[in-house]
């Protein structure tokens, strides 16, 4: 399986995520002016998946602060470990594109998720 694909199968985890918290992008950038963009990655590539494996991304967060979540994500075949990455994402404004202050009711449900 071409590498970048893993970026975009953790992408469509953390949106899948995010909404099973009860928070759709449209709806806070249309109500609260944020979004999230990623702002780094750092990915571990550790065994390969070829055509058809069955695979499972996981979502695990590590760290929350006020504009910025950080998490561990993995692709698993089974049991077995394929791709490891550090993702650190950050809430901005819609005007500006600039680091912004995270919605508190959805900071909170984060943290205890």
């Amino acid at each position: 399986m071409f590498y970048a694909n893993y970026l975009g199968f953790m992408e469509r985890a953390r949106t899948e995520w995010l909404r099973a918290l009860g928070f759709e992008q449209p709806e806070m950038a249309a109500r609260d002016g944020v979004l999230f963009v990623v702002r780094a990655v750092n990915i571990d590539y550790l065994k390969p998946s070829r055509f058809n494996d069955s695979l499972q991304v996981t979502v695990e967060v590590v760290n929350v602060g006020g504009s910025r979540i950080r998490f561990l994500q993995r692709v698993l075949r089974g049991n077995e470990e394929i791709a490891r990455a550090e993702v650190e994402v950050v809430c901005v404004s819609t005007d500006t594109l600039r680091p912004a202050r995270m919605p508190e009711a959805m900071r909170m449900t984060i943290e205890k998720s």
